[in-house]
């Protein structure tokens, strides 16, 4: 039994008209989701990279070459506020993984592009990234996965549609 069935079994006595159901759902997802995001980001430590400065990486890196985007393609693509975003760039900057280069054609233009460094990084670490999680999803078979992965994009649209 695990902790979040306890919960569960202690409602159904003292609150036996509840549907623990979802509770019992979200408990599961939120720890899981601890879990991963935890053994991800001790990935990330190893490359003295956070979550969100690997994102940024990975976002450039996906995005195709010449690996530039606009500060507001990356907002977009990552869902954040300006400033976060700025955060992120100063410290990915001082660290040499990118550069911000002014438009010739508009000087208040200004591109985020990968440098040297930063694409052999990603392309290192994004091996590595795949592998983490791969051996976290490994106690679900192929047929699970796919299951899975069809439930949670039906959930999602729910709040991104």
């Amino acid at each position: 039994m695990d902790a979040i069935e306890r919960v569960v079994e202690q409602w159904a006595k003292e609150k036996p008209e509840l549907d623990t159901q979802p509770m019992a759902m979200l408990g599961r997802l939120l720890r899981v989701s601890k879990h991963l995001e935890t053994h991800v980001a001790d990935k990330h430590k190893q490359y003295d990279l956070k979550l969100g400065e690997f994102d940024v990486l990975a976002t450039l890196r996906r995005s195709g070459k010449p690996f530039s985007l606009t500060p507001s393609e990356l907002i977009d693509s990552m869902m954040l506020t300006s400033g976060a975003m700025t955060n992120r760039l100063d410290k990915l900057e001082k660290k040499g993984l990118i550069e911000r280069t002014h438009s010739k054609e508009d000087r208040r233009s200004v591109f985020v592009k990968l440098t040297r460094d930063g694409l052999v990084l990603i392309d290192e670490m994004m091996t590595e990234h795949v592998a983490v999680q791969t051996q976290l999803v490994d106690s679900l078979s192929k047929t699970q996965m796919k299951q899975m992965n069809q439930l949670l994009t039906t959930w999602l649209a729910r709040f991104e549609s």
